[in-house]
């Protein structure tokens, strides 16, 4: 006996990538330009604070984060977005932010809503841990297409009353992955009003807040706050793996009002995997320092102009507002990743891959995505490859 409810899940993208590229050979020099994980140096004392600390890992580690960690957030959070936060009411750390992402539903969303099955809407194309935390807790996952059309967001304001009064949960990431799209204040307050009215949350997925071109993304929280809407309302999440290239420390945040931090941290208790210690000390010192995030930041800057000048006349390229990855228009995305590894031995993703089919039409089936995560030269060579062979 298996359970239904995940029954019909694709196979995840990266053995699906496997799967259509492997058993054919690379066409020249392999170059990965598929998975985001950062490249760029993260803070060498990083290490240095975890030996310090490393006495540590003999002691089983604070389950919503030790006082230095929670502290270190809030005062982020104040100094990027004006916010005040309690660190004992507001926070919570998160053995990254998937965890968060996927128990924020099993604690939050209800079992019915407005006495049937509740919904959560989910952009289309998505981080996949948003679908399965749907369906981990019975939800209906509705599918909102996030397109050229719709300014790569998803259009919220369409949707029929019956869907929104059962609407419990809507997931929105921006920066968005993989299309690099900002939400603007106008852009959270309509949805943020809207789930007010239909009384669902909001789970602010803001992993790639602080890689962007010019200006910084503006907060979910800091526009609930200047909204005067509930404090439970919002439910944001944030990360050390892209800000700071620390995506195998594992380590985030989750941010909400003080009951559902209540819940998060009880189911925490019970089915948690906390941060080890030495690594939530480490961590406590990277939120507070900005130097490295800005130099960070630098090298992608570097990295959207060259990829600006790669595409230039490309018809369909729209260059990324945020985040590390170019959403790439193509025919067919798998045919072209096929197409480019069989004769390059450059290696991307197709969008298909990170979508769903809903109303007839997978979003993503006309993309690619490529992640620049490389070093420049590295990813102006590919991105050149790339444009001579699909353009």
């Amino acid at each position: 006996m298996f359970p239904e409810r995940f029954s019909n899940l694709p196979a995840y993208a990266f053995p699906r990538l496997r799967s259509l590229l492997d058993a054919h050979a690379p066409g020249g020099e392999v170059l990965h330009m598929t998975i985001g994980e950062p490249k760029h140096d993260f803070p060498r004392w990083v290490v240095d604070i975890i030996q310090e600390k490393s006495d540590e890992f003999r002691r089983y580690p604070v389950n919503e984060g030790i006082p230095e960690l929670l502290g270190a957030f809030c005062d982020w959070a104040q100094r990027r977005y004006g916010v005040t936060l309690d660190p004992d009411a507001n926070v919570m750390a998160l053995n990254g932010t998937r965890e968060g992402l996927y128990n924020a539903m099993m604690a939050l969303c209800p079992e019915t809503k407005a006495g049937n099955r509740p919904v959560v809407l989910v952009p289309n194309p998505f981080y996949q841990v948003y679908m399965v935390a749907a369906l981990s807790v019975g939800a209906e996952p509705v599918f909102l297409p996030a397109t050229a059309e719709t300014g790569h967001l998803p259009d919220f304001s369409g949707l029929s009353e019956d869907v929104l009064k059962r609407a419990s949960v809507a997931y929105l990431c921006s920066p968005s992955n993989p299309q690099g799209a900002v939400a603007d204040a106008g852009y959270w307050r309509d949805l943020i009003g809207l789930a007010e009215r239909y009384d669902f949350k909001v789970f602010a997925d803001e992993c790639y807040s602080e890689i962007y071109r010019d200006r910084p993304p503006v907060g979910a929280l800091q526009v609930a706050r200047d909204m005067g809407a509930d404090p439970e309302r919002v439910v944001a999440f944030h990360s050390l793996s892209k800000r700071s290239n620390l995506a195998g420390l594992r380590s985030g945040m989750v941010v909400s009002g003080p009951e559902s931090v209540t819940r998060l941290r009880q189911l925490r208790n019970y089915a948690g995997s906390p941060l080890p210690m030495p690594l939530q000390y480490a961590a406590a010192r990277v939120w507070e320092d900005e130097a490295h995030v800005e130099e960070n930041r630098r090298l992608y800057q570097e990295k959207y102009a060259v990829a600006d000048e790669i595409f230039a006349g490309v018809d369909g390229y729209a260059p990324p507002e945020a985040g590390f990855f170019l959403w790439l228009p193509v025919e067919d995305g798998e045919a072209a990743a096929l197409r480019l590894w069989q004769e390059t031995g450059v290696r991307v993703l197709p969008g298909a891959y990170l979508s769903r089919e809903a109303g007839g039409r997978n979003p993503g089936k006309g993309y690619i995505r490529v992640a620049m995560v490389a070093p420049k030269d590295e990813v102006a060579r590919g991105l050149t490859i790339l444009r001579d062979c699909l353009y």
